[in-house]
This record gives C-alpha cells, structure tokens and sequence, in this order.
C-alpha cells in the first residue's frame, strides 16, 4: 500500500468541515488559515499547499456549502402536482439544514460565503422559484399572486425562520414532532398563498 500522502482530499474534506463549524461559530471575518489548521489537526502549510490562501479556503467552504445544499433540494422529485412539490422541497431544504448544520449556516454568513443573489442560482432558490412558478401557472394561488421571485422569497424566508427557530433548540421536544411542526407550518405558509 503506498503511503497516506499528507495533503491528500481526506485533510481537504477535514478543512473544509472544521472551517464550516469556526465559520458557523464566529463568522468568516474571525477565521484565519492558523485557526483552521489547528481545529483539522494539521499545519498551515497543508493548508496553503490545497487552497493556496485563505480568501480560497473560504470560498471552497462557501462552494461547499452551497453544493451541499443544491444536493439535498436535487433530492425533491418533480411530479405533477406543484403544490405537494413545495411541500417536499421544504422537507429537503429542512433535511440539509440539519445533515449539515453548520455547512447551512456558512450560506448565510455576510462574508463570501454567502448564498447567490435571490433569483441568480438556478440550483438553490432558482429550483424554489420554479415549483412557485408552476403553482402560479396551475391557478392555485391568490388572484394576484403572480410574481414566481417575490412569492418564492417569501416563502423562503418563512421556511427559513421555521429552520432558524428549530436549529437554536427552540421546537418540539422530539424529532417526529419537530417533523409535523414543519410540515404543520409548511401548510400554513401556503394556505396564506393559496386560491379558496
């Protein structure tokens, strides 16, 4: 068996995970490639060698994160029913805020990692807008609920506080329950979107 090399993508997935938590933790502004070697178990110079600068650390936590997610909201089939599609695409986008939390939270993190521009990425909120989008042109919202990006980002911001909420401990006292209070609030969110 050859030997382990030392900078090999065993260490860079290490990286890119302990990154995600400091920035999680203490926001990109507070980590440094030191702080980011020590929490991996390695040098900085492992470091330097696989990203090259800490700007690219970063960004490669950022790219991450954001494939991490794209793969979970991938995960939501497309059937033809666009109303029961937006139920399940919120049950993804819960199921990768807690596979991997911190990952999750480095989206929303003012530094570089921080999530495309509302309507700019066609695999994160680009997928939400079109399940609203095919709910619009079904005739299942409200008159005058016609606009896929504005509909979309409500929703998300709805769906994302929900998350928010559950993540600091704040929801039901079990996992199932915290599943039917999601799926509870889901439903909610959009009977305050849909035609009656």
């Amino acid at each position: 068996m050859p030997p382990r090399k030392v900078h090999d993508a065993a260490l860079r997935g290490v990286l890119l995970e302990q990154t995600s938590r400091l920035v999680a933790e203490q926001g990109s502004a507070a980590v440094n490639v030191r702080a980011a070697a020590t929490a991996s178990g390695t040098s900085t110079s492992a470091v330097y060698a696989l990203f090259g600068s800490r700007e690219k650390l970063l960004a490669a936590v950022a790219d991450e994160a954001v494939a991490r997610f794209a793969a979970h909201l991938a995960t939501a089939p497309i059937t033809d029913d666009p109303a029961a599609d937006l139920q399940t695409l919120g049950r993804a986008y819960r199921r990768s805020a807690l596979d991997d939390p911190h990952f999750y939270r480095v989206m929303f993190d003012p530094g570089p990692a921080r999530l495309p521009a509302v309507g700019g990425d066609e695999t994160t909120f680009g997928v939400l807008q079109r399940v609203v989008q095919r709910c619009i042109d079904a005739g299942l919202t409200r008159t005058g609920h016609n606009d896929a990006t504005r509909m979309a980002s409500t929703l998300w911001a709805l769906v994302h506080g929900q998350l928010q909420l559950e993540l600091a401990g704040l929801g039901a006292p079990t996992e199932a329950a915290r599943a039917a209070a999601f799926d509870a609030a889901m439903q909610d969110i959009w009977l305050g979107l849909a035609r009656r």
